[in-house]
């Protein structure tokens, strides 16, 4: 016998793993951009190292948003506001990360900061918002939607209210480290151990059954005990928490924080996690899933800007894809309808 999402699955009856699956859809579209970049521009897409790295570590960024975003969409939920908690958080830890040799708009006297002090600023931050779309979700009824629209607006005014606009520089060494350390590799390790953390955790422990009982049949959760309002509560800390953290990534590695930054975060999150397989309808879904999922969107990025296509052109064909994934989706669910 086999599981499946903790049902139990006969052995003649066993699938491919879905990853595997995904992951084949990858490889197929790396393979497709390295036959177009022979024909259209003469070059290889996949023969360029420094093209992979550029990809493995924009993908890490969103990534580790992704991977909150996804226990969020396996309870049911969607979360909006990423993208803009990602510059408010940026914002405000980056004025404890600068230097003495920089001027400070906020806070003259706060300088020369160990990074755990923003690195704990941001984290908490991203975690209050979090919290403040969790209560008002499970409190006041209001859909997931309409709640972490309402954090997006907000969050972004803050991050441009703070320094009025103007964007923040001069980090400290130790801080930068975040984002450039190891070879420039930090941020990829990061988000490895995020993914990897989280995949444990949502595969083998009580919050991750809680979280994909609550996704599959929410009435039927409620009556085998689980307390949803303070689980959903802290589904949604958790994704703030990794936008704090995608945050923190971000801005050690670029060095600068600006009010503008994040800007469609939320949408590409949610992309890698439904190309990686998670359903909207809640319930299913795997971390695995959605790492590679973000991989497929960084390639496909990555391969219309080699081929020299119109941005305009890339996000129509970004949007059309997520459509595709969702109708996919949903033609699964209603065979499995069927079929149960």
């Amino acid at each position: 016998m086999s599981t499946d999402n903790g049902r139990l699955t006969p052995a003649s009856k066993k699938r491919m793993p879905p990853e595997l699956s995904i992951l084949m859809v990858l490889f197929g579209i790396a393979a497709l951009f390295e036959v177009l970049g022979w024909f259209i521009v003469g070059q290889s897409f996949l023969a360029n190292m420094s093209r992979l790295q550029i990809i493995i570590l924009q993908v890490s960024v969103i990534g580790i948003i992704a991977v909150g975003v996804t226990q969020v969409i396996i309870t049911g939920g969607i979360d909006l506001s990423s993208g803009s908690v990602v510059a408010m958080t940026a914002m405000i830890a980056a004025t404890f990360a600068q230097d003495s040799n920089w001027p400070k708009i906020i806070y003259p006297a706060l300088v020369d900061m160990p990074f755990v002090v923003p690195l704990a600023a941001g984290l908490l931050i991203g975690a209050l918002a979090g919290f403040i779309n969790g209560w008002l979700i499970t409190k006041t009824k209001i859909p997931p939607f309409i709640a972490t629209l309402g954090m997006m607006v907000s969050a972004r005014g803050i991050a441009r209210w703070y320094t009025d606009g103007s964007p923040v520089s001069g980090f400290t060494e130790s801080f930068t480290m975040l984002g450039s350390g190891l070879g420039r590799w930090a941020p990829v390790v990061v988000f490895l151990l995020v993914a990897a953390f989280f995949h444990v955790i949502m595969r083998y422990t009580r919050f991750g059954k809680f979280t994909y009982a609550i996704g599959a049949n929410p009435q039927a959760a409620r009556v085998s005990g689980i307390n949803i309002d303070a689980h959903l509560i802290k589904v949604y800390m958790i994704a703030g928490l990794l936008a704090g953290l995608a945050a923190m990534v971000a801005i050690a590695r670029i060095k600068t924080a600006q009010a503008g930054m994040g800007l469609m975060y939320e949408l590409d999150a949610i992309a890698a996690a439904v190309i990686g397989g998670v359903s909207l309808s809640g319930g299913r879904g795997r971390i695995t899933g959605t790492v590679i999922g973000a991989l497929i969107l960084g390639v496909m990025l990555s391969g219309f800007t080699f081929l020299r296509v119109d941005a305009y052109y890339q996000d129509i064909i970004k949007g059309a894809i997520i459509v595709c994934a969702v109708v996919v989706d949903q033609h699964r669910q209603n065979k499995r309808k069927k079929t149960s």
